[in-house]
């Protein structure tokens, strides 16, 4: 009598996560304490020196930096648009969206530079009516939370903004876009929204904490 035969079993294919993506998570992890530190200092300058707080905080202008702060915030929403096309997401149910999505990685990330630029640009303008105003940053210690906060944000955003071209640059070269592609434009918006969370609560504490 012989043994009944016994079979291996199959192999299970265990999906991993991406290094790039992780190591992006963790780096932005180390990113959220260097903001944490810019954010003590308010917090610190709040509880210390109220009276110049409330005095150079009337000078700054809320309406446009609302304004700019909802067009950083629209760059991740037409940054999102993009990777769900680089990831071939279907929206049958929503057939509007899916119309947007078709539009491509490349429009999308075109886009999103541009309103990342403008939020730039607006920051820009703001400095110089502040130090017009006679608010630079040598001033006081005000001036120099301030614009050591947003300042460090503002090169957070021009990185993004290179990593957008770079991108952009990588699926112009390849005919067919591949995994490797989609990877890239899904850590890219990963720091993109981070940066854009960032300067929500930057937003937050400095135009409307009192």
């Amino acid at each position: 009598m012989t043994a009944p035969a016994t079979f291996a079993p199959a192999p299970r294919t265990v999906k991993r996560p991406d290094t790039v993506a992780v190591g992006t998570i963790v780096w932005l992890g180390s990113e959220v304490m260097f903001f944490a530190g810019l954010f003590a200092i308010y917090f610190t300058l709040r509880s210390t020196s109220p009276e110049l707080w409330a005095e150079r905080s009337q000078l700054l202008n809320v309406p446009f930096a609302l304004v700019n702060t909802i067009i950083l915030v629209l760059s991740s929403v037409t940054c999102q648009l993009g990777v769900f096309s680089a990831e071939g997401v279907r929206f049958e149910k929503y057939p509007f969206i899916q119309k947007l999505v078709n539009w491509g990685v490349v429009p999308w990330f075109w886009v999103s530079f541009a309103l990342g630029a403008f939020f730039v640009s607006g920051q820009v303008w703001e400095y110089t009516t502040l130090v017009s105003e006679g608010m630079p940053i040598s001033a006081d210690s005000y001036a120099s939370a301030f614009y050591l906060t947003t300042g460090f944000h503002a090169l957070h955003v021009t990185g993004g903004l290179v990593a957008f071209l770079l991108t952009i640059g990588r699926f112009y070269a390849v005919k067919r876009a591949r995994h490797k592609e989609a990877v890239t434009a899904i850590v890219v918006s990963y720091y993109w929204h981070f940066v854009d969370v960032v300067w929500i609560a930057l937003f937050f504490v400095i135009y409307f904490l009192k």
